[in-house]
């Protein structure tokens, strides 16, 4: 079984993808979920994501841009803010910088598409092996086309999950995030000295550094449902 790691978004795709952005999009789609949110709506653009206001019931809109909230949409990408009152029952449209991105690369070539972080590794590591049959990728979304510690040493997190449960062949992004993973310290250390971490801080969302470095908090592993009715263009994730 092959176990791979892009350290940014391309090419094809295994049968099995984890996507990471943990700073914040992943983070903060398994909190949407796991505080009541019914289902989560990922599209290409910000545009797009207005376009659907008003064309459903109950929906919200949420993502950022240079981590700060997207005028006109209803949240921004922070997990740590999540209000369950707000969620209950609710289809989130999520928008952000990378990690809306990144999902729709994956989702263009693997079969089973998994959106991952530090706060649900180990359930998410759990559900990929049981899906695997050819092999798994693991898909870091990076900032703005540049490579990300905080998603690199989360990969490597997954990948010393994923070895644990069984044999895989590794590539050489792989054997990276490993290294990075046993080399930068306890989570906390590696988010919040990342450069992506020390952006966030200086805008004042250091709390949603510090929620992003919880190691398995959850459980909920937002997973792409093929089909449906989503709207064109848009990508469909269920908690899994």
């Amino acid at each position: 079984m092959k176990l791979r790691v892009d350290l940014l978004p391309h090419g094809s795709y295994p049968d099995v993808v984890l996507v990471i952005d943990a700073l914040r999009a992943t983070t903060t789609a398994v909190t949407y979920l796991e505080r009541g949110a019914q289902a989560l709506l990922l599209t290409s653009t910000p545009e797009a994501a207005l376009a659907l206001r008003g064309t459903r019931d109950h929906l919200l809109l949420a993502g950022e841009r240079g981590g700060l909230p997207i005028p006109g949409f209803d949240l921004g990408n922070s997990p740590a803010g999540a209000n369950t009152p707000v969620l209950g029952g609710r289809t989130v449209v999520m928008n952000t910088t990378n990690g809306t991105g990144a999902a729709h690369i994956a989702a263009q070539s693997g079969k089973h598409v998994l959106l991952a972080a530090l706060t649900n590794a180990h359930a998410a590591a759990r559900r990929a092996r049981a899906l695997v049959t050819e092999g798994i990728a693991i898909v870091c979304a990076g900032t703005e086309g540049r490579v990300g510690l905080e998603d690199v040493y989360t990969a490597g997190v997954l990948a010393e999950y994923l070895l644990a449960m069984g044999e895989f062949t590794l590539d050489d992004g792989a054997r990276i995030a490993l290294t990075v993973r046993r080399g930068a310290g306890d989570p906390g250390e590696a988010l919040a000295g990342s450069d992506h971490g020390l952006y966030l801080t200086t805008l004042g969302l250091g709390e949603d550094v510090r929620f992003a470095s919880g190691l398995s908090t959850s459980t909920v592993v937002p997973t792409l449902v093929r089909g449906g009715d989503a709207p064109e263009g848009t990508l469909h994730f269920v908690a899994g």
